[in-house]
């Protein structure tokens, strides 16, 4: 395992980040802990949740991931081996006030992951996008008494708009506060506009690391999906068939299969290796739900495309002819 600094901070995190929103939906604890235990073996030493998850599983409530996580920390004893991330600003509970933002709320949800993580600090904490009803001094403010306290190591930011992002950065330097690190967006072949457009110069000239979630595009970049096949009408189906579903696309994922085919490994590998070729990415999140998928997931770090395959790729999946065309 390769490890790199997180962001502009001098602690170092492995290539790949194991994200854990499944844990306690689609995967049971039990699998959830050989999960864990299979991603240290193999030098995974970052973790990454959410206090929302997995909220939205039959059976299951918010913070059952954290809990999962913390559960199998105390049982291995192995808390100061992860660097630890996870995240706040979803609805927690009835309580009108246990969501966003607000430095009341972020005093809530530090409190409810801590005890979920049974640790007592966090290395990483991200808010999960950004709310509309709580000025950014506010929570930038909260969040730097979480450090003050020692509760939290390090801040960063999920799914915000870039001019956010940089208005928090800009805040955080006329108030002498420390600034958020991190950046976690979605970013993969078939989803590049966000980061490539305004994340890459805001990276190279802040210093801000980019750990971005979704390398393999919802599955849809692991072959699982054909084109022109119907789907069960799922919330899940109806987010990929919108998202991906695009003639350049399909001409992408037949391009995966070519050189997947030609180094005999997966078409998961292939998309993971592209990412991981890209020099502005940290670290990306890989969502393993067996100790098969991880396995096959850290495969990619062994992979070594051409300079013509990854030209292939990067020339068939561009962003820019098409934003330029509706310009």
């Amino acid at each position: 395992m390769d490890y790199v600094k997180l962001g502009n901070t001098g602690t170092k995190i492995s290539k790949l980040i194991l994200g854990t929103m499944q844990f306690g939906w689609r995967v049971s604890e039990e699998e959830s802990f050989q999960v864990m235990d299979k991603a240290l073996e193999l030098g995974i030493n970052c973790f990454d949740t959410a206090d929302i998850y997995s909220s939205w599983g039959e059976n299951s409530y918010p913070g059952k991931s954290e809990e999962i996580i913390g559960k199998w920390m105390k049982d291995r004893g192995v808390r100061d081996e992860i660097v630890l991330a996870t995240k706040l600003l979803g609805k927690m509970s009835e309580d009108i006030n246990d969501k966003g933002l607000s430095r009341r709320h972020v005093r809530q949800a530090i409190s409810g992951s801590l005890k979920r993580l049974q640790t007592d600090w966090i290395d990483l904490y991200q808010i999960h996008s950004f709310d509309v009803d709580t000025p950014i001094e506010e929570t930038l403010h909260a969040l730097n008494v979480l450090i003050d306290n020692g509760e939290v190591n390090y801040i960063g930011a999920s799914n915000i708009q870039p001019w956010k992002f940089i208005e928090s950065l800009w805040r955080s330097e006329s108030l002498g506060l420390q600034r958020f690190e991190t950046f976690q967006p979605p970013y993969n072949l078939a989803r590049r506009y966000l980061v490539e457009h305004s994340f890459v110069d805001i990276h190279q000239k802040y210093n801000i690391g980019i750990i971005p979630y979704s390398p393999l595009g919802g599955g849809f970049l692991t072959g699982r999906y054909k084109k022109g096949e119907v789907l069960p009408d799922t919330p899940r189906n109806k987010g990929v068939v919108s998202r991906y579903f695009k003639e350049r696309n399909w001409i992408v994922l037949d391009r995966l299969m070519e050189i997947a085919k030609n180094h005999d490994i997966t078409l998961t590998q292939v998309a993971l290796a592209w990412v991981l070729s890209r020099e502005f990415i940290n670290a990306p999140i890989i969502g393993a739900n067996s100790i098969d998928q991880l396995v096959e997931n850290v495969g990619a770090l062994d992979v070594k495309l051409t300079n013509d395959e990854l030209s292939s790729l990067t020339s068939l999946s561009d962003w820019i002819d098409s934003y330029e065309s509706i310009r």
